[in-house]
This record gives C-alpha cells, structure tokens and sequence, in this order.
C-alpha cells in the first residue's frame, strides 16, 4: 500500500514538472535565417562571388585545353596504334599517361584553390553575421536563433524569418580587412 502511495506521488510531481516546464518553452521567442543567402546577396559576397567566379573560368579554360591535348594524343595513338612499332607506341602511351597524370594534378590544384577561395570567404563574413545574429538576438530578445543553411527546418513562420534583416546589417556594417 504504502509502495503504491509512493508511485503515485512520483507520477504526480513528474507530470506536474512537464506540465510547468511546456509553458516556459512554448514562450520562448526563437528566429531564423539562411546564412548562405546572407552571403550570396551581400554586397561584399557578391564580390567575393565575382572573383572566385573568374578563378573557375581560368582553370576551366586551362583544363578544357588540356582535356582537348588529351583527346588530340588519344585519337591520334588509336588511329595509327596499328601503323607504329612497338617502340614508338610505348613511347606515345608514356607520353599519353604523363600528360594525363598532368592534366589529373591541374583538375586536382584548381578544385584546391577553389575550395580555399571560398573557405577564405567564409572565414572573413562568417564571423562577422554571427556577431550581427547576435545582436539582433539580443536586442529584440530571442531565446535562439537557428541558420537552417545549416540546420535544416522542416517548418518555420516566416514572420520569425530573419535573414533580411541579418543581409541588410551586415551590407550596412561590414568593412573589409577587419
């Protein structure tokens, strides 16, 4: 009886402390906004955009030059591979592989320096937004702030969305080289 006593009591106080702990969440104030639309539509990104765009038409007119020399030495080596001695086939082949190897390690080097461009990117913006979310978290009191870019969010009230108000702080306040 008095084990019985003691399970209802428990059952009472952990209903009681979920019932007293929903209304604190369901009050709480919580925003969002998309971090990569904050830094495509800035005017600093757009820049940065710009640059790295002309990096990736640079190596992909490189690499397009080298993926034509490639196909050149192939279908040369296949129209005359029964026309060569044996010597000078292995030759074309080695110099076929070498170049290719080339052409493999410039792919290699141009996805490199594009990933670096844009981690640079990241790395001089992305502090900067999060100073501006912390602000406006601040200021106008939430509880969170989530970048679904990051989080992905099933659903949001797009009343909570905040990434205008996070591009136009950020175009309004942010100076290169800082």
């Amino acid at each position: 009886m008095k084990r019985m006593k003691w399970v209802c009591m428990t059952m009472v106080l952990a209903l009681m402390v979920v019932l007293t702990g929903t209304p604190v969440l369901a009050s709480g104030k919580i925003g969002f906004y998309d971090m990569d639309q904050v830094i495509r539509n800035s005017q600093a990104g757009k820049k940065s955009i710009e640059e790295i765009q002309k990096v990736v038409d640079r190596s992909k007119a490189a690499i397009q030059a080298k993926e034509s020399e490639l196909q050149k030495l192939k279908d040369e080596l296949e129209k005359q591979r029964s026309l060569m001695k044996p010597d000078v086939l292995k030759e074309k082949e080695a110099t076929y592989q070498k170049k290719f190897r080339d052409y493999q390690l410039l792919v290699k080097d141009s996805n490199e320096e594009l990933q670096a461009k844009q981690q640079d990117m990241a790395k001089e913006f992305i502090p900067e937004i999060m100073k501006i979310v912390r602000t406006i978290g601040e200021k106008e009191k939430y509880t969170m702030i989530i970048d679904t870019f990051t989080i992905p969010v099933s659903y949001a009230d797009r009343a909570n969305d905040l990434t205008q108000k996070v591009l136009d702080e950020f175009n309004r306040s942010y100076k290169p080289g800082k």
